[in-house]
This record gives structure tokens, C-alpha cells and sequence, in this order.
């Protein structure tokens, strides 16, 4: 199998938000349910508003149960190191201004990542780094040529990896006038 053929499942995990802010586990038995009250931004200290700075424009609007999860959460990420913690910010950031169907699509497919065998997890998870650590010229290329497909030949790219009979052929590469 090449080190491409989970691309398309690949890029369809590609966008989601790991953090799961509005998927918060129920407390454990015995636990009280979720603080009475919200927590205003203001009463945030500020290792805690740096951590959550993108949640800042929606904090008061969570519940009081998905802030006290993301408070949790914050305890954990101050240990982090930088650049760490700087992930975490963008994936934040990322998940605050996806759509409700974004998100619900998100959901769905990290379900359906957790649902796969452990050695297809591990299988994306490498194909995931190589494509975070190819040049952007090619992920864009790989990309363009993925949201050019149909499901069917996505789902057909799964079943027969490049290079193997029933493969789809690749789209051809686009021509540059001479002199570009």
C-alpha cells in the first residue's frame, strides 16, 4: 500500500478540531451535575484568558458545564510547552469559526476515526504527518486534486490505492504556458 492511499479519509479528518468544547464527558457518578453559574471572562485569571483568548467573543455564552470543561482543560495546557499551547490556540480558533454543520460533520468523522481498527488509526495518523510535512505547493496539489474527485472515486482511491489495478487514475496535472 503507498503512503498515499488513506489520503482521501486522510483529508476528510484533515479539517477537523480535536478539542471538542461543545462535547464535554458527562461528570463522574456521584459528581454534582455542573456549577450553578456561568463564569464571566472577567473572572478569568490571566494565564487563563491567555489560554482561552480565542473562546473570549463566545465565553459567556457557553454553558456553565462547557466552561468548566474548558477551564479543565486550561489547567492541563498552562503545563504545555509553547509551542504546544500555540497549536491548541489555533485549533480553538479554527473550531470557533467553523459552521454548525462544520462542526457536526467534525463530530462525525472523529466518531468515525475512533470506530476504526487501531492500525488504521495509526496508518492516518502517519499519513496525516507526512502531508503536514511535505511543501505547501504539493499539499495544495494534493488537496485541489482530492476536492476534484468524486465520493465514489474517493471512496474508489480507499478500496484501490494508487499504483494498484482498479486505482483511479490521477487527474492530469494542469499545463503552464511557456515561460511560467
Amino acid at each position: 500500500m503507498t503512503r498515499f492511499a488513506l489520503l482521501p479519509l486522510l483529508f476528510a479528518l484533515a479539517g477537523l478540531a480535536p478539542l471538542h468544547a461543545q462535547d464535554a464527558p458527562p461528570p463522574p457518578p456521584g459528581a454534582s451535575s455542573a456549577p450553578d453559574a456561568p463564569r464571566p471572562w472577567q473572572s478569568l485569571d490571566p494565564a487563563q484568558q491567555e489560554v482561552l483568548a480565542p473562546l473570549r467573543g463566545h465565553w459567556n455564552d457557553l454553558s456553565p458545564r462547557k466552561q468548566a470543561h474548558m477551564l479543565k482543560r486550561a489547567e492541563h495546557w498552562v503545563t504545555l510547552p509553547p509551542d504546544r499551547r500555540e497549536e491548541i490556540r489555533q485549533r480553538i480558533a479554527r473550531w470557533q469559526t467553523m459552521t454548525p454543520d462544520e462542526r457536526e460533520r467534525a463530530r462525525e468523522n472523529m466518531h468515525k476515526f475512533h470506530r476504526l481498527p487501531p492500525e488504521q488509526r495509526e496508518r492516518l495518523h502517519e499519513a496525516y504527518e507526512q502531508f503536514q510535512h511535505m511543501p505547501p505547493d504539493q499539499r495544495e496539489r494534493l488537496l485541489r486534486q482530492w476536492r476534484s474527485q468524486t465520493i465514489e472515486q474517493r471512496l474508489q482511491g480507499l478500496d484501490h490505492p494508487p499504483g494498484t489495478p482498479g486505482a483511479p487514475a490521477p487527474p492530469p496535472s494542469p499545463r503552464h504556458p511557456p515561460g511560467h
